[in-house]
């Protein structure tokens, strides 16, 4: 029998042990500390590793043939380099943080435009490449790396006055937003957002392209967010708009960022239209034309390997975006959805 003491005893709650954070949530706090805190952000560039652009243009390392990598330059790298090239050392402290991977080990760009650019490349060992063509050159997570850091950079050299007043603006260190220090106004790094959308009657998908496209080019239909719009009306609004097609349903799929021309946020999604409603009444200042595309005509395109480092190569007539777009994993998601069904 329990004692009248133990009874009347409060009863204490249990102590919880915090859990240790995830690699992943420690990085991500690491991440935003290194954004908030201009010391801290100026210690991690010392020993931090940067990605150079020479107006834009991000820097590679042939590997092996016909393929690049970004080189694994340090900042003590770059500043022997720019010892070299008789340069201030202080041109370091204009990196820009990009992120912080699993290594820990934060990721800084930097844009070496006002050096002499065979120069650089020499001393780097690489060479600046225009980012559509790295784009076909680098594995996946090397291009979503690269584009994001040609973003920040080209953000900053459009952002250098304030909207309100016209005078500078002024960053942190890690390039996370730049101050009007007369109004006070903070401005941020921002994407614009983009519907991305492939249209199906059931058994075809309808490809188009711009007059910009590189020659033999279709892609999915696309088109920026009108102020006030939801994913969904500016999806059925730039179907409407471009091909004269009525969309019945739509489905999400994905999203990316596109740095080219400007940053973007591309929402990508899946569309269908009444198979009996499928006459094209194209818009010819959206689109050069558009086409609906069989099964086997998108499996043929998507095997098609474009020629971009040789121009005397013979053109494609017909290809989609390469892997590094949203439009081909919407493209072969159809084409994957398609074989599925004919199986059944």
């Amino acid at each position: 029998m329990q004692s009248l003491r133990s009874l009347l005893k409060p009863k204490l709650p249990k102590l919880v042990t915090p859990q240790p954070l995830s690699t992943y949530v420690s990085r991500i706090r690491y991440l935003m500390k290194l954004k908030e805190d201009d010391e801290a952000c100026r210690e991690a560039l010392k020993s931090g590793s940067l990605l150079l652009y020479h107006k834009l243009a991000p820097l590679l390392q042939k590997k092996e043939k016909g393929i690049y990598q970004l080189p694994r330059l340090r900042t003590p790298d770059v500043e022997r380099i720019l010892e070299k090239l008789d340069r201030d050392k202080k041109l370091i402290s204009k990196a820009v943080l990009i992120s912080c991977p699993e290594t820990d080990e934060p990721r800084f760009c930097l844009d070496v435009g006002d050096l002499q650019k065979n120069s650089m490349e020499q001393l780097c060992g690489g060479v600046f490449m225009d980012l559509r063509t790295a784009f076909l050159m680098l594995t996946v997570p090397e291009t979503t790396l690269v584009a994001k850091g040609q973003a920040l950079l080209r953000w900053h050299q459009t952002h250098g006055f304030c909207s309100a007043t016209g005078q500078p603006t002024v960053r942190n260190q890690s390039g996370s937003q730049r101050v009007s220090p007369n109004s006070g106004i903070t401005y941020y790094p921002q994407m614009a957002p983009v519907v991305i959308v492939l249209v199906s009657d059931g058994n075809r998908c309808l490809l188009g392209r711009q007059s910009s496209f590189p020659p033999g080019m279709y892609s999915a239909l696309a088109g920026f967010c009108d102020l006030g719009e939801t994913l969904e009306e500016t999806l059925r609004r730039e179907v409407a708009e471009e091909v004269g097609l009525e969309v019945d349903t739509l489905q999400y799929s994905a999203s990316q960022h596109w740095p080219i021309p400007q940053s973007s946020f591309m929402l990508a999604c899946h569309a269908t239209v009444n198979p009996d409603k499928t006459q094209v009444v194209l818009n010819k200042a959206e689109l050069e034309d558009a086409r609906w595309c069989s099964l086997e005509e998108v499996l043929a395109a998507l095997q098609v390997k474009y020629p971009h480092n040789n121009p005397d190569a013979t053109l494609p007539g017909f290809w989609v975006p390469h892997g590094f777009a949203i439009a081909h994993r919407l493209i072969q998601e159809w084409a994957d959805q398609q074989q599925h069904l004919k199986k059944k």
